[in-house]
């Protein structure tokens, strides 16, 4: 298969490059540019990689950000972080995706384990995450020409342990390659509309 990851620059993209690496053909995509270029907060932008990639069976999304921050500190401008990137940047990868992508083919998107089991700091996180899961669910019924649509919820990551972890306290941190088996299941599996769980 052909595949594009974009956010294949961080530490759960690069997972995934390696664990479909060595079967399928695949395109890295990040805001740096490693085989191509893009900015997801950028219509145009995806637009781009789109026109530059073509054809392709599958599009694997492990980027978004949002800001961590209390809640009484946290501002509508720096709630649109979360949404501009993680949010509304996947459900852009999606929308303008859908010519590119071949019959049968898939789109993996990424949310997290806030949505879920939340931390303090972390309001604006979860309700991206939980955004990209309602979108996955409900677009699966509707996605054309066989097209499938799941997402991943990672937990804490144990590359991550030294940035993040003391955010995380008694979070069990799973590796970023049992992560990318996830990534991997969406891909060359047969299930659509689902979020893969890795806790």
């Amino acid at each position: 298969m052909r595949i594009i990851v974009v956010g294949a620059s961080g530490t759960i993209g690069r997972a995934v490059v390696q664990e479909l690496g060595n079967k399928h053909e695949i395109i890295r995509a990040c805001r740096n540019g490693l085989d191509v270029k893009v900015d997801m907060t950028s219509v145009e932008s995806i637009k781009n990689m789109y026109e530059q990639v073509g054809k392709v069976d599958a599009v694997i999304s492990t980027a978004g950000s949002a800001h961590y921050a209390p809640l009484t500190e946290l501002t509508p401008e720096l709630n649109e972080i979360g949404i501009n990137y993680k949010l509304k940047g996947q459900m852009n990868l999606v929308l303008l995706g859908m010519d590119y992508v071949n019959d049968y083919g898939s789109f993996t998107l990424t949310t997290g384990i806030l949505m879920d089991d939340p931390i303090p700091q972390g309001a604006s996180a979860a309700m991206v995450n939980g955004g990209v899961k309602a979108f996955v669910k409900a677009a699966a019924i509707e996605m054309p020409r066989g097209i499938r649509i799941n997402s991943v919820s990672p937990n804490l990551v144990q590359e991550s342990l030294e940035k993040f972890g003391n955010m995380f306290p008694g979070f069990e941190a799973v590796p970023a390659s049992r992560v990318a088996l996830a990534y991997r299941k969406s891909v060359e599996g047969a299930q659509t509309g689902q979020n893969y769980e890795v806790y």
